[in-house]
């Protein structure tokens, strides 16, 4: 199987300094403060720290505004990708599934698209495991991430391309097996219903699993401790491994251990 609560972009903070002139001695109530060499700078400067607070809110508006209308944009974005990857889904049942077994079944779109926003990494290289239709890594490539696909079937890798190119995604795809040339599967078995064998999808993307900084997967149950594995055997200790699980959410997990959800 394969496949946020927008989370604004980072704001300037801006803090107006003023330091408050202090005289260790006083004059007393006939000084003329005229006569000071510093006076006009004194007087100067309510004006200027005035036009510093003045420029400093006019920033403060406009980033906000523009960091909302991002998040807005955003967010219609991903609404408008998850509502054609379940049409697309719904299509995909009734003319392929309902014939005959196939191992694509939509994961929810919400839920990874809030996990998605969660472990954002603007520049961070993501990969999906059988990503399908494309439409998680779309969705990780709107949301900032270097995004990748690895698919078995050509027919779906068509597809997500097109949906790529539909949506304007850099999010880029190849057909081939997730599994690395020469990766022994866990206790022998070399048969799977769910994950097929092919040539290595790393060839093509010309990039080995440890490349990547956060990897997803939708697993059948008993496929999760053979993506476990291949993280252990071939990912990067650091790597953020992400998998769907229809009864607990999107589950993360690095260095083999489950992270706190946020």
């Amino acid at each position: 199987m394969a496949t946020v609560v927008a989370v604004p972009a980072g704001r300037r903070n801006i803090t107006a300094m003023s330091n408050a002139k202090t005289n260790s001695h006083w004059d007393g109530p006939d000084h003329e403060d005229r006569a000071h060499p510093r006076h006009e700078q004194r007087d100067a400067r309510p004006a200027e720290v005035a036009g510093a607070l003045l420029n400093a809110a006019h920033d403060t508006a406009h980033d906000t505004a523009h960091d909302t209308a991002h998040d807005t944009a955003l967010a219609a974005r991903l609404d408008a990708i998850c509502a054609e990857g379940w049409s697309i889904w719904e299509r995909f049942e009734r003319t392929v599934r309902d014939r005959d077994f196939h191992a694509f079944v939509a994961a929810d779109y919400d839920a990874v698209r809030r996990a998605l926003l969660v472990h954002r990494a603007p520049g961070a290289r993501f990969l999906e495991w059988g990503s399908a239709t494309g439409v998680i890594a779309i969705m990780a490539d709107m949301v900032g991430f270097e995004a990748y696909g690895i698919e078995l079937d050509a027919s779906l890798v068509t597809t997500a391309r097109a949906l790529a190119t539909r949506f304007a995604s850099h999010a880029q795809f190849v057909a081939g097996s997730f599994l690395p040339t020469g990766y022994k599967r866990l206790g022998g078995d070399d048969e799977s219903e769910t994950i097929g064998d092919g040539p290595s999808g790393y060839l093509q993307l010309g990039r080995a699993l440890d490349d990547f900084d956060v990897v997803f997967g939708y697993p059948w149950d008993d496929d999760a401790p053979l993506m476990h594995d291949l993280m252990r055997q071939y990912g990067r200790p650091d790597a953020l491994l992400l998998l769907h699980d229809t009864a607990r959410g999107v589950r993360a997990f690095r260095g083999g251990r489950e992270l706190p959800v946020p």
